[in-house]
């Protein structure tokens, strides 16, 4: 997948987990719930953006390893809500399905980037010799 394919699909992301944080109720649990998935599911997105940027390799697989962070907190804070009853458990199934869909692509992408950056680190020789 391209990296702006990725970007696009990580910001649809975003705005699919505001609109869910939006529709709880408006109660101390909904609000907490809410603030937190919001926080995490956004996170997603800027973060891939911000690898994105990375100045090399390993700064990339760092990056990346934040995305991976906030998508599998994602994951639990949309299967919290659900689990409290405060949402039904079919209406997040889809972007549940998305969520993980995307984890496994972010991690996918590190694994790759990680194995890049040690075989790129072995095939060097050392200055000076």
């Amino acid at each position: 997948m391209r990296a702006e394919d990725l970007k696009g699909r990580t910001k649809s992301f975003a705005l699919r987990v505001v609109k869910l944080a939006t529709s709880l109720p408006r109660n101390r649990v909904g609000d907490v719930l809410a603030r937190q998935m919001i926080r995490s599911g956004t996170s997603v997105a800027a973060n891939y953006r911000a690898a994105c940027l990375a100045r090399s390799r390993a700064e990339f697989v760092s990056k990346m390893g934040i995305v991976q962070e906030e998508a599998d907190e994602t994951i639990f804070w949309i299967e919290i809500t659900a689990d409290a009853g405060l949402i039904k458990p079919k209406l997040v199934e889809g972007l549940l399905r998305e969520n993980k869909e995307l984890l496994a692509i972010i991690i996918a992408s590190r694994k790759t980037a990680k194995a890049r950056r040690e075989r790129s680190g072995r095939t060097q020789t050392p200055r000076g010799t």
